[in-house]
């Protein structure tokens, strides 16, 4: 028998890492404030899910200075935009029952 769910990616079983990537796979970066009011997440829960997605190469952070403010911001890496596709096409998958 097939293992319907074999092709479903461990990394994005977590609702609020599926909200990362979903954010990111539309938009080129987003600044940690704006994700954290986006997903409505605390700062330290928000920054696990992105520390665990940084650590396997999924996205990559960004510090600068904007002013005298410090900004950190995500973007996707090609690697994670490549995972997530084939995430989602697990899913349909799934959902198609083949």
């Amino acid at each position: 028998m097939k293992n319907i769910i074999a092709d479903i990616n461990k990394a994005f079983e977590s609702r609020v890492r599926l909200g990362i990537m979903s954010i990111l796979m539309v938009q080129d970066e987003v600044d940690f404030n704006s994700m954290k009011e986006i997903l409505n997440l605390t700062d330290g829960n928000l920054a696990s899910h992105l520390k665990a997605l940084e650590k396997i190469e999924y996205i990559i952070m960004v510090k600068e200075f904007v002013g005298r403010k410090p900004r950190t911001s995500y973007s996707i890496t090609k690697l994670g935009k490549h995972a997530f596709q084939e995430h989602l096409k697990a899913l349909e998958k799934l959902i198609k029952g083949e």
